[in-house]
């Protein structure tokens, strides 16, 4: 057990590493290129902080481990919900936007209970997955034209470092990413098998977690820095992006049968972005009895789930 612990661990640093090596790179590639910042970080940037779930479910789906695929994404959504805006708004109180509230949050809640109806079966088709693509494209799409209306400033910084180094840097993310996945599934695989649960509960307890350390580090920081707009925004996008990009793209690849996941989980998911909605609402901010509710849940869920 301490091998695949250990291993688990390389696996889930790599990740780490390889993330923000393709965050970095890409980023300065695309300033480079003459992109925009702003449409570099709701692009590029967002795509690279949520590669580590998206490597490890495609990867679990590849090797037959489904279940691993979708409780990954659960898990995530009920982590970045419950744990990390429940943390950082015990950091500092979370100032929440309008826009929020009223364009993102419904289409994440949106997106939340489309993924419940497609999953009431046990699973997800290249249809489903489809669709699900095809709504994450044209929220983009929304966001990107919205923000370019909005963007006064149309001078593009450049990045300093040079077109080989960004390119260096993202094949180098991307080849850890690769490399860091197949280890972190494989000795969550190995772990769930010495423990005694079943692949679905490690994917939405020990993976998800793992996989969305990234966001905690961002949301957290940006919670201590005054930044709430960015430690709110990252959670609502990475949610987005796990259930429209991730399970399409997935899915997309190979239908997936999420074995283990249960209708409870998707009623945690689901219901902790639910009860968001009406604690933004109120003074719009997420207060600390607030950010202490959603630990709770969380720690209930997992008092339930795990075995």
């Amino acid at each position: 057990m301490g091998e695949s612990i250990l291993l688990l661990t390389a696996g889930l640093i790599m990740l780490t590493a390889g993330a923000e090596g393709l965050v970095r790179g890409s980023s300065g590639l695309a300033l480079r290129l003459g992109v925009s910042p702003l449409v570099t970080g709701l692009t590029i940037v967002a795509f690279g902080t949520s590669m580590p779930e998206m490597v490890v479910s495609l990867k679990a789906a590849l090797q037959g481990y489904s279940g691993i695929a979708i409780g990954n994404v659960v898990g995530s959504n009920i982590f970045n919900v419950a744990v990390i805006l429940g943390v950082s708004a015990l950091v500092r109180p979370l100032t929440v936007g309008r826009q929020i509230i009223r364009q993102d949050m419904p289409v994440m809640l949106a997106a939340s209970f489309l993924f419940v109806m497609f999953f009431v079966n046990g699973s997800i088709s290249r249809v489903e997955g489809g669709l699900l693509l095809t709504g994450f494209l044209i929220y983009l799409l929304m966001v990107v034209r919205a923000a370019r209306r909005k963007q006064e400033a149309p001078d593009t910084p450049r990045t300093a470092r040079s077109v080989f180094l960004n390119i260096l840097m993202t094949g180098a993310g991307l080849a850890l990413l690769t490399t860091g996945a197949g280890l972190f599934v494989t000795n969550a695989v190995t772990l769930a098998e010495l423990l005694g649960v079943s692949r679905a509960v490690i994917g939405l307890t020990i993976i998800s977690v793992g996989t969305s350390l990234p966001e905690l580090a961002t949301s957290v920081v940006a919670a201590a820095h005054k930044e709430t707009d960015i430690a709110v925004g990252n959670i609502v996008g990475s949610n987005l992006f796990n259930i429209l990009g991730i399970l399409g793209v997935t899915s997309l690849t190979i239908p997936l049968s999420g074995n283990g996941v249960t209708l409870t989980d998707l009623f945690f998911m689901a219901g902790s972005s639910l009860l968001l909605l009406p604690f933004m609402r109120t003074g719009f901010r997420l207060n600390r009895l607030e950010g202490a509710a959603l630990l709770a849940m969380y720690a209930a869920y997992l008092i339930y789930r795990w075995p």
